[in-house]
């Protein structure tokens, strides 16, 4: 990867990528198998080689979190000083202006409550959704999705530092996700990032958004259209993975995966690899495990009959989960 620009800010000494020059930073110095099923016919839909594919059951586990309660909006920010504590894990959304990233997040919480525009800039503030119904601890969802601001074209000059401070600030962020698009393929901005993640050992991973695009060009969307022009999507993904994860030693790479999705275009009733990002979110947040109560040969026996101690306090057996993997 070419050299590129650092960028610093009086309130922040971490140093900040090109990518948000016009949001307000000055500087100060220089520079796949196919393994689709009946259910999910468009699985295959994304590249994996450090991590494994999902199941079909975890893909229905996922579509099924995300629709258990419509989103809800926890609140808006513009300054990172203002966003609220919370006590649920958090993922984020970047890309640059008109990538689709309103589009995608409509389609991955399965509401339109993200405003979309074919204007540059549309998204101007940070916007935390509450998404997977209560969490039984007084909190409207299990887990927060943030929309944040677009970069490049439209893009307004204060938000870059503000952006810097919650990437860096923010304990609750699980991942980060990035969306490229398949067309234009991944920018100098998006580089300059991806390196920023990296410097400050953000957890990160890449979506390549309107993927119909490539697949189908000007034909009609079909499986079997996917077949015939898989070998370009996979093509592009090869080539991204080197730039993706560059073994310069500067940081934690990406994750090893890398999904495809439309907001657009449906398959058998399902947007395009939109399953493959909801389970991705699930299995950040750690909200991906399927739980199971104890089996009484798995409980301690130094305990009192009538529950499991925890602590000082007994809680009844029935209450006492672990995870399945």
């Amino acid at each position: 990867m070419s050299s590129t620009a650092c960028w610093r800010t009086s309130s922040c000494s971490k140093r900040i990528p090109e990518v948000f020059r016009k949001l307000g930073v000055r500087c100060t110095a220089t520079l796949s198998s196919h393994n689709g099923s009946a259910e999910y016919p468009n699985r295959e839909l994304a590249y994996y080689w450090d991590t494994t594919p999902p199941t079909a059951t975890q893909l229905r586990r996922a579509e099924k979190f995300f629709g258990a309660a419509p989103p809800k909006l926890l609140f808006s920010a513009t300054r990172f000083r203002t966003v609220n504590n919370s006590a649920i894990p958090e993922v984020a959304f970047f890309g640059r202006s008109n990538v689709g990233k309103s589009s995608l997040l409509n389609a991955l919480m399965g509401q339109k409550i993200c405003h979309t525009s074919s204007k540059p800039g549309r998204t101007r503030s940070m916007n935390f959704f509450a998404v997977g119904g209560e969490d039984g601890h007084g909190s409207p969802g299990k887990l927060a999705v943030l929309d944040m601001p677009g970069y490049g074209k439209g893009s307004r000059e204060e938000w870059g530092a503000e952006i810097m401070k919650y990437l860096i600030g923010r304990k609750q962020l699980r991942r980060a996700f990035l969306l490229v698009d398949a067309l234009h393929g991944l920018k100098r901005s998006d580089g300059e990032l991806l390196s920023l993640f990296r410097q400050n050992a953000i957890s990160h991973q890449i979506i390549l958004s309107k993927v119909d695009r490539l697949l189908f060009r000007k034909s009609r969307p079909s499986v079997a259209r996917v077949d015939w022009n898989s070998s370009e999507l996979d093509l592009l993904c090869e080539q991204l993975k080197g730039k993706i994860q560059p073994g310069n030693g500067d940081g934690p790479e990406a994750l090893g995966e890398i999904m495809t999705c439309s907001a657009e275009v449906s398959l058998e009733g399902r947007k395009l690899g939109i399953n493959n990002v909801q389970w991705a979110v699930l299995a950040a947040t750690g909200l991906g495990e399927e739980k199971r109560k104890l089996l009484p040969s798995e409980l301690s026996t130094d305990v009192p009959n009538d529950g499991v101690l925890i602590g000082n306090t007994v809680h009844p057996d029935s209450i006492l989960e672990t995870p399945r993997f």
